[in-house]
């Protein structure tokens, strides 16, 4: 299944499921932001439900969204949380969702027919919001922009930073994910620039030290799938990471004595 067709589907479903409950659906991240790989990327989806979402409801959508991920072409899978459109007026750190499926609990939904995740808290979703206010695309719905105000910058920040604080041990089993990560957290907080993981990257080939530049050209190509099996230094991820954190921090405590 093309992925194009796949976010109909995908759309098609909550309207069948939620009916007069959906308020919106919200693609964001790389597919979003023209960065999609289909070796790499998941296809990330924020959708915004006007009351709470049934245990019933939730399990019938986790099937067709296990039916719909067999089909689909990108390694990565789906990732989607449910969010309540309450939050979208009051926002909550860290934010309450309804539903999350990704590939994490994809094969617990598969293997044990009463499960769902749900009704818990998820940091991530400060990001996952921010990203899609700004650069995502309304696939149902009115724009984020139309009915929302922007994430707070605090607690973008906290969430940003949530996802990269295992950054010195992740580094060295997905050099990519967290090298171009790390540039796009410190690119937000040197320029507020809300970027994608490659012009995270592109800025830190523009920025960081040039001792590091070897390593973000070849986690770009790598990203792009263009860099073969050539594999990044461990010592110069290591190093990167620790640079990397420490800039991070300095740039968060200048901003909170700002």
């Amino acid at each position: 299944m093309p992925v194009t067709s796949a976010l109909d589907t995908i759309t098609d479903l909550f309207k069948e499921e939620l009916n007069e409950n959906l308020a919106g659906i919200y693609l964001h991240g790389s597919l979003a932001m023209g960065c999609f790989n289909p070796d790499k990327s998941d296809i990330d989806l924020l959708v915004v439900a006007k009351r709470k979402v049934t245990a019933e409801t939730s399990r019938r959508i986790a099937n067709k969204l296990l039916a719909i991920d067999d089909e689909l072409p990108n390694k990565g899978g789906i990732e989607l949380s449910v969010v309540l459109e309450s939050i979208l007026g009051q926002f909550v750190y860290p934010t309450p969702f309804e539903f999350h499926y990704s590939p994490l609990h994809r094969d617990k939904y598969r293997t044990d027919g009463n499960y769902t995740c749900g009704g818990g808290e998820d940091p991530d979703l400060a990001a996952h919001l921010t990203v899609a206010y700004h650069r995502g695309i309304a696939l149902y719905g009115k724009p984020l922009r139309e009915v929302m105000q922007p994430v707070d910058k605090r607690f973008y920040v906290e969430s940003i930073l949530h996802d990269a604080e295992d950054a010195p041990q992740g580094i060295l089993e997905a050099p990519e994910y967290y090298v171009l990560n790390l540039c796009r957290v410190l690119y937000f907080l040197k320029e507020g620039v809300v970027a994608s993981k490659r012009e995270g990257g592109e800025w830190g080939l523009r920025a960081l030290p040039a001792e590091y530049g070897e390593t973000v050209r070849l986690c770009l190509e790598r990203y792009g799938g263009s860099a073969g099996h050539m594999e990044p230094d461990k010592r110069l991820l290591s190093d990167f990471a620790g640079y990397m954190l420490g800039e991070i921090r300095r740039s968060v405590e200048l901003a909170r004595q700002a």
